[in-house]
């Protein structure tokens, strides 16, 4: 009778210990996490928030399987230990159609859903798709350089670095670029990543559903200063966005082709600048420096024709398609 109750208690203090212990690691990863800006679920983009929801239903179904896992390994480990005496050793236990069904249809079932996810969201979430709207798409040229970056709105005649102000609720129409090693774009809280590529021009495209500034990081090591290459976009609204715009075009720097070399001379910490734009066709002249010799000779204004680099850019975009 006694030795019953000790293992009873012994069960009992097992479970209580078990149950403080995971409740431990819950806390203390509760308490590391709040307050902690989160940006890829704290989403205010079109684009983000639909990345947002497809990360937790994914985390779901994946923890379907993961969590019955658990609980019968642990299950199983009590269950058939050296101590315990009453559990039935069956070596020959096999071809149950009842549990075969469930451990391979579970898993199968759930993998099927992914597949249709995945290629459901892969066509939504094309970086290359643009955003309907009724409001008019905002175009602007990115181009990463060491270790900045450069914004150009060609519509607007002006440029920033470091910084990207734009209007909520507008669709934006982003080119991008690179003018130095290879590079990734990404705001987390507006959409998700894509690499910039000197010779290429690839897509994006985006849209901040609220007022507020959030930050931008390059997410692809290039070199001493990657960890500070980031960059705040500024969500304002229309009629702020307007006032900045005509503020900008009256800008004291002039971004000309001369001033351009100097800022793309390799340096760290740049802050952020405002430049009147003097050049239209700079982004085309940077794209095209790096292609062949015949492409090199074409006018700056002359219009990128992207199906040289087609193949390469949408291997670039399967790439950064799904990436958050």
């Amino acid at each position: 009778m006694r030795k019953d109750k000790k293992t009873i208690f012994k069960r009992v203090a097992q479970v209580v210990i078990s149950s403080l212990v995971a409740l431990s690691i819950i806390g203390v990863l509760v308490f590391v996490t709040q307050g902690r800006d989160m940006p890829v679920l704290d989403t205010h983009g079109t684009i983000a928030n639909q990345q947002r929801d497809l990360i937790l239903l994914t985390f779901g179904l994946g923890l379907l399987v993961v969590i019955p896992v658990l609980v019968m390994l642990f299950s199983i480990a009590w269950r058939y230990r050296a101590g315990n005496k009453k559990a039935k050793y069956q070596p020959e236990f096999d071809g149950h159609l009842g549990l075969e069904a469930l451990w391979w249809g579970i898993p199968c079932i759930i993998i099927i859903v992914l597949a249709i996810i995945t290629y459901v969201s892969t066509h939504a979430l094309d970086p290359y798709k643009s955003i309907e709207s009724k409001t008019e798409a905002l175009k602007v040229q990115v181009i990463s350089l060491e270790w900045k970056w450069l914004f150009i709105y060609p519509d607007k005649g002006v440029a920033t670095l470091n910084y990207l102000n734009i209007p909520e609720d507008t669709p934006i129409d982003m080119t991008i670029t690179s003018d130095a090693p290879m590079n990734s774009f990404w705001v987390p809280a507006l959409a998700g990543q894509v690499y910039s590529m000197t010779g290429m021009s690839t897509k994006l495209h985006l849209m901040a559903d609220t007022v507020g500034s959030y930050k931008g990081t390059s997410a692809n090591i290039s070199g001493e200063g990657f960890a500070d290459m980031r960059f705040t976009v500024n969500s304002m609204t229309s009629d702020n966005f307007s006032k900045w715009v005509i503020e900008a075009a009256n800008s004291k720097n002039a971004l000309s082709k001369d001033s351009y070399a100097q800022l793309a001379k390799q340096s760290k910490n740049d802050g952020e600048k405002t430049y009147m734009l003097m050049n239209n066709g700079l982004y085309n002249e940077i794209v095209m420096k790096y292609m062949s010799h015949q492409a090199a000779d074409k006018p700056a204004d002359t219009k990128i024709d992207t199906t040289e680099t087609h193949q390469m850019d949408h291997m670039d975009h399967d790439m950064s398609g799904m990436d958050m």
